[in-house]
């Protein structure tokens, strides 16, 4: 194939060829954001609909922390690939990846949002 019918070619039109091992591992990296947007989102939704005594403002807060979380994870993701691609194309570092941090971030908010709820009356 082509770089002319690879997509995106913003990626793909850049560089030479990387061991396509390493493609290949990025494109696994990727999935696994995916994975875990999927979690979230699945999180999110047996957490706003299913009765739990958690308090139910707070299990609303918590849901919508992981559904926003798992909603803007793959686009996260996505650009983490695009650049990771891009760099190995062009011989580049790799260069940092914040998706861990924000992922940490939104984890601790809905468990600490989860413990809050928990122990409100």
């Amino acid at each position: 194939m082509t770089p002319q019918r690879r997509f995106p070619r913003s990626v793909f039109s850049e560089g030479r060829e990387p061991d396509f091992r390493f493609t290949l591992a990025n494109e696994r990296t990727f999935l696994a954001w995916i994975r875990t947007a999927l979690a979230l989102l699945a999180g999110g939704v047996a957490l706003a609909v299913l009765g739990t005594s958690v308090h139910p403002g707070v299990r609303l807060a918590t849901a919508l922390v992981l559904l926003v979380a798992g909603t803007v994870l793959p686009a996260l993701a996505w650009r983490n690939w695009m650049r990771t691609e891009r760099a190995m194309r062009n011989d580049q570092p790799l260069p940092h990846s914040s998706l861990g941090i924000i992922l940490g971030v939104a984890v601790m908010a809905a468990g600490a949002l989860l413990v809050l709820g928990t122990v409100l009356p």
